[in-house]
């Protein structure tokens, strides 16, 4: 089925971060270019329903490349339960 303008389509909205409804604003080569999210009313681009990715593959080799250069490469050490400290309780003060 081809995709008409105004249609109502699922996509990733950047601004409420979700896969929401939207509504189909401009068409390029038979495919939605731009959509406009029906809860927040934002313009974006098509996304195809994918968020983005959480961490870019491509800046985290880069920052495990400066830190091998700066502390050397990381190593793993086992911690023993014994030296975990446990978490003391703070009470909260009420307000008078």
């Amino acid at each position: 089925m081809e995709t008409r303008l105004g249609d109502i389509i699922d996509d990733f909205c950047i601004k409420c971060k979700r896969i929401m409804n939207h509504a189909v604003v401009s068409i390029l080569d038979a495919k939605p270019a731009k959509v406009r999210c029906r809860t927040c009313y934002n313009d974006h681009d098509y996304r195809f329903e994918l968020p983005p990715p959480k961490v870019d593959p491509r800046k985290a080799a880069l920052f495990q490349e400066v830190l091998a250069k700066v502390e050397g490469p990381a190593e793993v050490t086992p911690i023993d339960e014994a030296e975990v400290v446990p978490k003391t309780k703070v009470k909260a003060r009420g307000r008078k």
